[in-house]
């Protein structure tokens, strides 16, 4: 019985501290056409000379940052993201 009143307590004190947060992510396929919203889009891999003959010009170009440097080339509808000359991952705008 000494025990327990102890046990009870903490036990009292530590579930809110157990409850967790659901963090939802809407989860876009890897492959090169988006097939939710049908987009084409680049793929993994593909060089900077592949997605300028494919897409064009991008609307905005943001310099490299970091090592090793990280390009992000934004279109109207995605945005692409390269390390040195190919591309690391694209993302569908909302």
């Amino acid at each position: 019985m000494r025990f327990t009143a102890p046990l009870l307590l903490a036990a009292i004190l530590v579930s809110p501290l157990a409850a967790a947060d659901v963090l939802l992510i809407d989860v876009i396929d890897e492959s090169p056409v988006n097939s939710s919203a049908g987009l084409p889009r680049p793929s993994n891999g593909q060089s900077m000379q592949t997605i300028r003959q494919r897409f064009g010009e991008p609307l905005k170009m943001t310099p490299w940052v970091g090592d090793p440097p990280i390009t992000r080339w934004a279109y109207a509808n995605f945005t692409v993201y390269f390390e040195h000359e190919l591309v690391i991952t694209s993302v569908v705008h909302r």
